[in-house]
Protein backbone atom coordinates (compact mmCIF):
# COMPACT_ATOMS: atom_id res chain seq x y z
CA UNK A 1 0.00 0.00 0.00
CA UNK A 2 3.18 2.68 0.70
CA UNK A 3 5.11 1.83 -2.34
CA UNK A 4 1.31 2.18 -4.32
CA UNK A 5 0.91 5.77 -2.91
CA UNK A 6 4.47 6.67 -3.49
CA UNK A 7 4.51 5.49 -7.02
CA UNK A 8 1.12 7.31 -7.22
CA UNK A 9 3.01 10.59 -5.92
CA UNK A 10 5.72 10.20 -7.96
CA UNK A 11 2.77 9.70 -11.78
CA UNK A 12 1.59 12.91 -10.09
CA UNK A 13 4.37 14.98 -10.05
CA UNK A 14 5.56 13.62 -13.47
CA UNK A 15 2.21 14.91 -15.10
CA UNK A 16 2.60 18.32 -12.91
CA UNK A 17 5.97 18.12 -14.49
CA UNK A 18 4.82 17.51 -18.11
CA UNK A 19 1.99 19.86 -17.70
CA UNK A 20 3.98 22.62 -16.85
CA UNK A 21 6.68 22.50 -19.39
CA UNK A 22 3.98 22.23 -22.43
CA UNK A 23 2.39 25.32 -21.28
CA UNK A 24 5.53 27.20 -21.95
CA UNK A 25 7.24 24.94 -24.67
CA UNK A 26 5.43 25.82 -27.84
CA UNK A 27 7.13 29.60 -26.68
CA UNK A 28 10.24 28.40 -26.04
CA UNK A 29 10.52 26.80 -29.26
CA UNK A 30 10.33 29.32 -31.47
CA UNK A 31 13.79 30.79 -30.46
CA UNK A 32 15.20 28.23 -28.52
CA UNK A 33 16.11 24.57 -29.62
CA UNK A 34 16.04 22.71 -26.94
CA UNK A 35 17.51 19.52 -26.37
CA UNK A 36 17.59 18.41 -22.64
CA UNK A 37 15.12 19.70 -20.12
CA UNK A 38 15.97 18.98 -16.38
CA UNK A 39 13.63 20.30 -13.08
CA UNK A 40 14.94 21.15 -9.80
CA UNK A 41 12.18 21.96 -7.21
CA UNK A 42 9.94 24.55 -9.27
CA UNK A 43 12.71 25.57 -11.41
CA UNK A 44 13.25 24.29 -14.96
CA UNK A 45 16.16 24.14 -16.92
CA UNK A 46 15.94 24.37 -20.71
CA UNK A 47 19.49 23.29 -22.55
CA UNK A 48 19.80 24.20 -26.20
CA UNK A 49 21.05 26.90 -28.88
CA UNK A 50 19.29 30.28 -29.32
CA UNK A 51 17.42 30.42 -32.46
CA UNK A 52 18.02 34.11 -32.85
CA UNK A 53 19.85 36.80 -31.60
CA UNK A 54 20.26 35.82 -27.87
CA UNK A 55 19.50 39.41 -26.56
CA UNK A 56 16.17 38.58 -28.60
CA UNK A 57 15.64 34.94 -27.06
CA UNK A 58 13.81 36.60 -23.64
CA UNK A 59 12.48 39.46 -25.39
CA UNK A 60 10.27 37.25 -26.84
CA UNK A 61 9.56 35.69 -24.17
CA UNK A 62 9.00 37.82 -21.17
CA UNK A 63 5.49 38.51 -22.19
CA UNK A 64 4.36 34.66 -22.70
CA UNK A 65 6.29 33.86 -19.67
CA UNK A 66 5.03 36.96 -17.15
CA UNK A 67 1.53 36.02 -18.20
CA UNK A 68 1.63 32.65 -16.76
CA UNK A 69 3.08 34.26 -13.43
CA UNK A 70 6.72 32.40 -14.67
CA UNK A 71 10.04 34.67 -15.02
CA UNK A 72 13.45 33.50 -17.29
CA UNK A 73 17.13 34.04 -17.41
CA UNK A 74 19.25 33.23 -20.72
CA UNK A 75 22.63 32.16 -19.35
CA UNK A 76 25.88 30.77 -21.29
CA UNK A 77 27.66 28.39 -18.55
CA UNK A 78 30.14 25.82 -19.37
CA UNK A 79 29.63 26.17 -22.87
CA UNK A 80 26.05 25.67 -23.34
CA UNK A 81 22.62 27.92 -23.40
CA UNK A 82 20.55 27.40 -20.86
CA UNK A 83 16.81 28.70 -20.01
CA UNK A 84 15.71 29.04 -16.70
CA UNK A 85 12.18 29.44 -16.01
CA UNK A 86 10.65 29.47 -12.39
CA UNK A 87 7.89 30.91 -10.50
CA UNK A 88 7.64 34.81 -10.10
CA UNK A 89 8.00 35.75 -6.58
CA UNK A 90 4.48 37.58 -5.82
CA UNK A 91 5.64 41.18 -3.54
CA UNK A 92 2.76 42.64 -1.87
CA UNK A 93 3.17 46.17 -1.84
CA UNK A 94 2.95 48.03 1.68
CA UNK A 95 1.22 50.64 1.21
CA UNK A 96 1.31 52.07 3.76
CA UNK A 97 4.94 53.06 3.35
CA UNK A 98 3.87 55.13 0.73
CA UNK A 99 1.35 56.46 2.54
CA UNK A 100 3.26 57.11 6.21
CA UNK A 101 6.74 59.18 4.29
CA UNK A 102 3.90 60.66 1.99
CA UNK A 103 2.30 62.50 5.04
CA UNK A 104 5.79 63.07 6.42
CA UNK A 105 6.81 64.92 3.84
CA UNK A 106 3.24 67.21 3.73
CA UNK A 107 4.15 68.15 7.30
CA UNK A 108 8.03 68.67 6.55
CA UNK A 109 7.37 70.92 3.43
CA UNK A 110 4.82 73.05 5.70
CA UNK A 111 7.58 73.58 8.02
CA UNK A 112 9.79 75.17 5.47
CA UNK A 113 6.77 76.80 3.58
CA UNK A 114 6.14 78.69 6.54
CA UNK A 115 9.82 79.46 7.12
CA UNK A 116 9.59 81.06 3.74
CA UNK A 117 6.33 83.08 4.98
CA UNK A 118 8.45 84.45 8.04
CA UNK A 119 6.99 82.46 10.61
CA UNK A 120 8.45 81.82 13.44
CA UNK A 121 7.71 78.11 14.73
CA UNK A 122 9.24 78.22 18.17
CA UNK A 123 7.26 80.94 19.50
CA UNK A 124 3.80 79.62 17.50
CA UNK A 125 3.77 75.69 16.16
CA UNK A 126 0.31 76.01 15.12
CA UNK A 127 0.85 78.89 12.46
CA UNK A 128 3.10 75.90 10.59
CA UNK A 129 -0.36 75.45 8.72
CA UNK A 130 1.01 79.37 7.20
CA UNK A 131 2.65 76.59 4.84
CA UNK A 132 0.28 74.86 3.31
CA UNK A 133 0.14 76.45 -0.20
CA UNK A 134 3.75 75.93 -0.41
CA UNK A 135 3.27 72.46 0.41
CA UNK A 136 0.28 72.04 -1.94
CA UNK A 137 2.36 73.54 -4.67
CA UNK A 138 5.60 71.52 -4.15
CA UNK A 139 3.93 68.04 -3.69
CA UNK A 140 1.73 69.05 -7.19
CA UNK A 141 5.17 69.46 -8.87
CA UNK A 142 7.04 66.61 -7.73
CA UNK A 143 3.88 63.95 -7.14
CA UNK A 144 2.69 64.55 -11.36
CA UNK A 145 5.99 63.67 -12.46
CA UNK A 146 6.38 60.38 -10.43
CA UNK A 147 2.97 59.66 -11.29
CA UNK A 148 3.63 60.65 -14.87
CA UNK A 149 6.28 57.84 -14.73
CA UNK A 150 3.89 55.40 -12.93
CA UNK A 151 1.11 55.31 -15.38
CA UNK A 152 2.76 54.79 -18.08
CA UNK A 153 5.43 52.08 -16.73
CA UNK A 154 1.75 50.60 -16.23
CA UNK A 155 0.19 51.60 -19.43
CA UNK A 156 3.50 49.09 -20.84
CA UNK A 157 3.11 46.19 -18.52
CA UNK A 158 5.76 47.14 -16.50
CA UNK A 159 5.48 46.20 -12.65
CA UNK A 160 6.56 49.51 -10.52
CA UNK A 161 5.63 50.85 -7.11
CA UNK A 162 3.86 53.77 -6.15
CA UNK A 163 5.72 57.33 -5.22
CA UNK A 164 7.96 57.43 -1.94
CA UNK A 165 7.94 60.74 -1.36
CA UNK A 166 11.34 61.36 0.63
CA UNK A 167 10.86 64.06 3.90
CA UNK A 168 14.04 65.48 4.61
CA UNK A 169 15.25 68.87 6.11
CA UNK A 170 16.58 70.31 3.16
CA UNK A 171 15.59 73.63 1.86
CA UNK A 172 12.33 72.45 0.58
CA UNK A 173 11.23 70.15 3.25
CA UNK A 174 12.22 67.18 1.14
CA UNK A 175 14.80 65.12 -1.16
CA UNK A 176 11.83 64.66 -4.03
CA UNK A 177 10.30 61.01 -4.71
CA UNK A 178 11.10 57.79 -6.38
CA UNK A 179 9.75 54.85 -7.59
CA UNK A 180 11.02 51.14 -7.67
CA UNK A 181 10.88 49.39 -10.85
CA UNK A 182 10.32 45.75 -10.98
CA UNK A 183 11.09 43.54 -13.95
CA UNK A 184 12.83 43.87 -17.17
CA UNK A 185 12.42 46.63 -19.78
CA UNK A 186 10.10 45.22 -22.72
CA UNK A 187 11.34 47.18 -25.51
CA UNK A 188 13.15 50.88 -25.97
CA UNK A 189 9.66 52.46 -26.73
CA UNK A 190 8.69 51.44 -23.41
CA UNK A 191 12.08 52.64 -21.97
CA UNK A 192 11.21 56.06 -23.84
CA UNK A 193 7.73 56.84 -22.60
CA UNK A 194 8.88 55.71 -19.37
CA UNK A 195 11.38 58.33 -18.77
CA UNK A 196 10.24 61.07 -20.92
CA UNK A 197 6.75 61.68 -19.30
CA UNK A 198 7.88 62.26 -15.70
CA UNK A 199 10.15 65.14 -17.38
CA UNK A 200 7.66 66.57 -19.50
CA UNK A 201 3.89 66.32 -16.83
CA UNK A 202 6.21 67.64 -14.33
CA UNK A 203 7.87 70.65 -16.33
CA UNK A 204 4.73 71.59 -16.99
CA UNK A 205 2.79 71.65 -13.63
CA UNK A 206 5.78 73.41 -12.43
CA UNK A 207 5.19 76.06 -15.17
CA UNK A 208 1.64 75.98 -13.70
CA UNK A 209 2.63 76.43 -10.40
CA UNK A 210 5.04 79.10 -11.67
CA UNK A 211 2.09 81.04 -13.21
CA UNK A 212 0.26 80.66 -9.99
CA UNK A 213 2.61 81.80 -7.81
CA UNK A 214 3.67 84.79 -9.80
CA UNK A 215 0.51 86.64 -9.65
CA UNK A 216 0.52 86.39 -5.52
CA UNK A 217 1.89 89.21 -3.96
CA UNK A 218 5.41 88.26 -2.77
CA UNK A 219 5.06 88.27 1.56
CA UNK A 220 7.44 90.60 3.62
CA UNK A 221 9.63 88.19 5.55
CA UNK A 222 11.97 89.40 8.29
CA UNK A 223 14.71 86.63 8.33
CA UNK A 224 14.81 84.81 11.24
CA UNK A 225 17.69 84.84 13.47
CA UNK A 226 20.29 82.53 12.53
CA UNK A 227 18.51 81.26 8.85
CA UNK A 228 20.13 81.07 5.80
CA UNK A 229 18.86 83.47 3.23
CA UNK A 230 19.36 82.32 -0.68
CA UNK A 231 19.66 84.20 -3.97
CA UNK A 232 18.06 81.68 -6.71
CA UNK A 233 19.29 82.40 -10.33
CA UNK A 234 16.26 82.76 -12.88
CA UNK A 235 17.17 79.90 -15.60
CA UNK A 236 15.37 80.70 -19.19
CA UNK A 237 12.12 79.48 -19.33
CA UNK A 238 11.31 80.64 -15.63
CA UNK A 239 12.30 84.28 -17.19
CA UNK A 240 10.27 83.73 -20.47
CA UNK A 241 7.32 82.81 -17.99
CA UNK A 242 7.79 86.10 -15.68
CA UNK A 243 7.82 88.17 -19.36
CA UNK A 244 4.45 86.39 -20.14
CA UNK A 245 3.17 87.13 -17.02
CA UNK A 246 4.63 90.66 -17.12
CA UNK A 247 6.71 90.21 -13.61
CA UNK A 248 9.98 90.49 -12.91
CA UNK A 249 12.85 90.30 -10.28
CA UNK A 250 13.62 87.52 -8.21
CA UNK A 251 12.38 88.08 -5.29
CA UNK A 252 9.62 85.11 -5.23
CA UNK A 253 6.41 84.20 -3.96
CA UNK A 254 6.91 80.38 -2.08
CA UNK A 255 4.26 78.89 -4.74
CA UNK A 256 6.41 80.66 -7.50
CA UNK A 257 9.16 78.84 -5.79
CA UNK A 258 8.00 75.47 -5.75
CA UNK A 259 7.70 76.65 -9.73
CA UNK A 260 10.65 77.08 -9.88
CA UNK A 261 12.38 73.55 -7.67
CA UNK A 262 10.16 71.89 -10.44
CA UNK A 263 12.29 73.53 -13.07
CA UNK A 264 15.66 72.77 -11.40
CA UNK A 265 14.57 69.26 -10.59
CA UNK A 266 13.43 68.71 -14.08
CA UNK A 267 17.01 69.78 -15.45
CA UNK A 268 18.75 67.72 -13.03
CA UNK A 269 16.44 64.07 -14.17
CA UNK A 270 17.26 65.11 -17.64
CA UNK A 271 20.88 64.89 -17.07
CA UNK A 272 22.02 62.06 -19.99
CA UNK A 273 23.70 59.92 -17.95
CA UNK A 274 23.48 56.92 -15.92
CA UNK A 275 19.51 55.92 -15.11
CA UNK A 276 17.98 59.18 -14.62
CA UNK A 277 14.89 60.23 -16.70
CA UNK A 278 17.46 62.12 -19.54
CA UNK A 279 19.80 58.52 -19.29
CA UNK A 280 16.54 56.35 -20.24
CA UNK A 281 15.56 58.91 -22.72
CA UNK A 282 19.02 58.94 -24.62
CA UNK A 283 19.22 55.28 -24.15
CA UNK A 284 16.16 54.68 -25.91
CA UNK A 285 17.40 57.28 -28.78
CA UNK A 286 20.70 55.64 -29.55
CA UNK A 287 20.79 52.25 -28.15
CA UNK A 288 24.30 51.69 -26.65
CA UNK A 289 25.75 54.65 -28.33
CA UNK A 290 24.10 56.17 -25.45
CA UNK A 291 26.80 55.09 -23.44
CA UNK A 292 29.52 57.77 -24.63
CA UNK A 293 27.55 60.26 -23.70
CA UNK A 294 26.34 58.95 -20.54
CA UNK A 295 30.22 58.94 -19.50
CA UNK A 296 30.96 63.06 -21.20
CA UNK A 297 28.48 64.09 -18.56
CA UNK A 298 30.13 63.49 -15.24
CA UNK A 299 33.04 65.58 -17.08
CA UNK A 300 31.46 68.21 -18.39
CA UNK A 301 29.25 69.50 -14.88
CA UNK A 302 32.71 68.80 -13.06
CA UNK A 303 34.02 71.62 -15.47
CA UNK A 304 31.42 73.56 -15.52
CA UNK A 305 31.35 73.82 -11.16
CA UNK A 306 35.64 74.44 -11.82
CA UNK A 307 34.36 77.52 -14.55
CA UNK A 308 31.45 79.29 -11.65
CA UNK A 309 34.23 78.76 -8.64
CA UNK A 310 37.39 79.71 -10.11
CA UNK A 311 36.32 82.10 -13.24
CA UNK A 312 32.87 83.79 -11.80
CA UNK A 313 33.71 83.29 -8.17
CA UNK A 314 30.29 82.20 -7.61
CA UNK A 315 29.11 79.04 -6.16
CA UNK A 316 29.33 76.02 -8.19
CA UNK A 317 29.79 73.37 -6.06
CA UNK A 318 26.43 71.81 -6.82
CA UNK A 319 27.76 70.40 -10.26
CA UNK A 320 30.84 69.78 -8.82
CA UNK A 321 28.72 67.13 -6.76
CA UNK A 322 26.62 66.30 -9.70
CA UNK A 323 29.78 65.48 -11.58
CA UNK A 324 31.34 63.09 -8.76
CA UNK A 325 27.80 61.61 -8.06
CA UNK A 326 27.28 60.78 -11.67
CA UNK A 327 30.78 59.44 -11.93
CA UNK A 328 29.53 56.47 -9.73
CA UNK A 329 26.06 56.67 -10.65
CA UNK A 330 26.80 56.30 -14.47
CA UNK A 331 29.73 54.04 -14.32
CA UNK A 332 27.42 51.26 -13.94
CA UNK A 333 25.92 51.78 -17.19
CA UNK A 334 22.41 51.27 -18.47
CA UNK A 335 20.46 47.54 -18.76
CA UNK A 336 19.36 46.57 -21.87
CA UNK A 337 15.76 46.44 -22.46
CA UNK A 338 14.11 43.12 -24.43
CA UNK A 339 13.56 44.05 -27.40
CA UNK A 340 16.92 46.27 -27.47
CA UNK A 341 16.99 46.57 -31.75
CA UNK A 342 13.76 47.86 -32.26
CA UNK A 343 14.71 51.76 -32.95
CA UNK A 344 12.05 54.31 -31.99
CA UNK A 345 9.76 56.42 -34.40
CA UNK A 346 10.39 59.29 -35.74
CA UNK A 347 7.43 60.97 -33.47
CA UNK A 348 9.37 60.05 -30.64
CA UNK A 349 12.96 60.71 -31.81
CA UNK A 350 11.48 64.79 -32.52
CA UNK A 351 9.79 64.30 -28.58
CA UNK A 352 13.00 63.34 -26.99
CA UNK A 353 14.85 66.29 -28.99
CA UNK A 354 12.18 68.84 -27.50
CA UNK A 355 12.43 67.38 -23.87
CA UNK A 356 16.12 67.93 -24.19
CA UNK A 357 16.07 71.75 -25.20
CA UNK A 358 13.31 72.52 -22.51
CA UNK A 359 15.77 70.56 -20.00
CA UNK A 360 18.61 72.82 -21.25
CA UNK A 361 16.00 75.96 -20.51
CA UNK A 362 15.87 75.49 -17.30
CA UNK A 363 19.58 75.38 -17.34
CA UNK A 364 21.67 78.52 -15.41
CA UNK A 365 25.63 78.86 -13.96
CA UNK A 366 24.54 79.53 -10.31
CA UNK A 367 20.97 77.90 -9.22
CA UNK A 368 21.41 79.47 -6.28
CA UNK A 369 24.09 81.55 -3.56
CA UNK A 370 23.34 81.91 0.26
CA UNK A 371 23.00 86.00 1.04
CA UNK A 372 25.23 87.13 3.65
Amino acid sequence: MKQEIEDHREDRGKLEIEESISRIYPFISRVFDVYEIQKSGDILYFFGTPKADTENVMGELWAPLEQRGLGGTLKYELGEHVLIVAPLKKEEEKVWINLALFIATIFTTMICGAWMFGVDLSNDPMQVFEGLPFTLAIMAVLGSHEMAHYAMAKYHGMKTSLPYFIPFPTFIGTMGAVIHYRGPIPNRKALFDVGVAGPLVGLFVSVAVTIIGLKLDVPAVNPLPHSLMFEVGLPPLFVMVQKVVGVTGSSLHPVAFAGWVGMFVTLLNLLPAGQLDGGHVLRAMLGKKADRVSSMIPRILFLIGIYVVYYLKGDGFIWIFWGLFLWAFAAAGHPSPLHDKVELDRKRILIGILTFVLGLLCFTLIPFKTIT
